[in-house]
């Protein structure tokens, strides 16, 4: 056990990770929405190399095809949706981050008293602010830099399923305005998208997270939001909900969003 202390309160920490990302199967099973291309990947090729050693190669030598926002786990900032580009590796900071994990259960959006545009079909699943606050009831304050939701069902089909054919449950407006409310920075959530897959490009739970007006681009890169939403996690079962101390890695790319690992451990 490691021992930390956050607003001099001292905390037991696992030292054993908890990996908390979906593994990206290059050509194989892996996770997939707006029915984007598969991430692919092949041996590189070109005047008398080939990169694969099973074809008599000297070593594996493979470019990859991939879109980490549609093809697995990925971390994405305010760079997302603004005109100016700005790139997740310069906006995280943070390296271990105290996060809450709680499971939540999905309601039907007509049936949840809550909002968002467009509005609700018959079919709608969403992540409601009262569930969330059932889930956050008896959270520390001090472990609310980060939270982790796990929905439920939890079925392992998270890990290679296909959002064109099953559509993702997303935050209602009040859910995602409680988010900002109780002061967290890093999002994390085993769904394609926090949003409606289809909502007429409004993104509007992803501005409402990073407070940017609804329908502007316009962000000031020296001066920006520095929180981050981590999609496509998968969290299994066994792991209790609770408090965990987050390493949040990512792939160094100058991009909106990057593949990322993030790992949790767990806290006492």
């Amino acid at each position: 056990m490691l021992t930390i202390t956050i607003n001099q309160a001292a905390y037991k920490v696992n030292h054993q990770p908890i990996d908390i990302s979906i593994p990206l199967i290059f050509n194989g099973l892996q996770p997939n929405t707006y029915g984007v291309p598969k991430a692919k990947a092949k041996a590189f090729e070109g005047e008398g190399f080939i990169g694969d050693v099973r074809r008599g190669g000297s070593c594996n030598f493979e470019e990859f095809q991939f879109i980490p926002h549609c093809n697995g786990t990925h971390t994405e900032c305010v760079g997302h949706i603004s005109e100016e580009r700005i790139s997740i590796h310069e906006v995280l900071k943070d390296s271990f981050i105290p996060a809450t994990l709680i499971s939540t259960n999905l309601v039907n959006g007509l049936n949840s008293g809550e909002s968002y545009q467009p509005s609700f079909d018959a079919d709608d699943r969403v992540i409601s602010r009262k569930e969330l606050e059932k889930g956050l009831l008896k959270a520390h304050p001090d472990f609310l830099q980060g939270l982790i939701i796990r929905t439920l069902p939890n079925d392992r089909e998270k890990q290679a399923r296909d959002y064109l054919k099953t559509p993702s449950p997303f935050f209602t407006f009040e859910a995602m305005e409680f988010i900002v409310e109780v002061g967290v920075k890093h999002l994390l959530v085993d769904i394609p998208s926090v949003d409606r897959a289809f909502d007429e490009g409004r993104l509007s739970t992803h501005h409402i997270f990073w407070e940017v007006p609804q329908g502007s681009h316009q962000v000031n890169p020296n001066n920006c939001s520095a929180k981050t939403i981590t999609e496509m996690i998968f969290v299994p079962d066994e792991v209790e909900d609770g408090n965990y101390l987050l390493n949040l890695q990512i792939a160094p790319f100058m991009s909106d969003a990057a593949p990322s690992r993030p790992q949790i451990y767990r806290c006492i």
